[in-house]
């Protein structure tokens, strides 16, 4: 089973698997942040439709080809691939679902998770760089770059081992090696 992961990477997660719905050509892509209360399980659905059931697996495939290329995670399971109609992959902490788009408008699976705020992929991904923006800026509060001009003794000790072992490598490249030698002593 897949370990969770936070809220903010499976932010991440759910971002890149709406790209490769939205390259793939998938139609009327939604993120809806469950209710946690009302969930237990996930964090998030995200629903996508297909034109075709050749279309729907291209879209599962390029989600999860993505996803364990650029983040190695994997669908803790997968369903419904074989029939293409309605492909679910479950992530744990997001699930996905591909739908051929009459079957969507007959689950109507945004109708039974009333209490999900729905979210477009453009607004989700905003939210996210801003998440993403504060999260930067409280680490920064909390360890501020140091602005002094005076190098560590780190760096002074660093610095000075380096001047130390130059010399000795210069000398090195200056002696003869061994291949002119060996040239030297095959003539007669």
């Amino acid at each position: 089973m897949a370990a969770p992961h936070t809220h903010q990477q499976t932010r991440i997660l759910v971002q890149a698997a709406a790209a490769a719905c939205e390259d793939k050509k998938g139609e009327d892509t939604r993120i809806l942040e469950l209710d946690p209360v009302d969930s237990g399980l996930s964090d998030f659905f995200l629903v996508t439709s297909a034109t075709n059931d050749r279309q729907a697996i291209a879209i599962a495939d390029e989600i999860e080809h993505r996803l364990k290329r650029e983040f190695g995670a994997l669908p803790n399971s997968v369903e419904g691939r074989r029939q293409g109609e309605w492909i679910l992959l479950d992530y744990v902490d997001f699930v996905v679902h591909v739908f051929l788009a009459e079957r969507r408008a007959f689950y109507d699976i945004e109708r039974l998770r009333k209490s999900a705020r729905p979210i477009s992929p453009a607004e989700f991904d905003a939210e996210l760089k801003a998440a993403l923006a504060e999260k930067t800026r409280s680490a920064r509060t909390k360890h501020p770059v140091s602005t002094d001009a005076a190098p560590s003794k780190a760096k002074k000790a660093a610095k000075k081992a380096a001047t130390k072992r130059a010399p000795g490598k210069a000398a090195a490249k200056k002696a003869p090696g061994k291949s002119s030698a060996k040239k030297n002593s095959r003539k007669p």
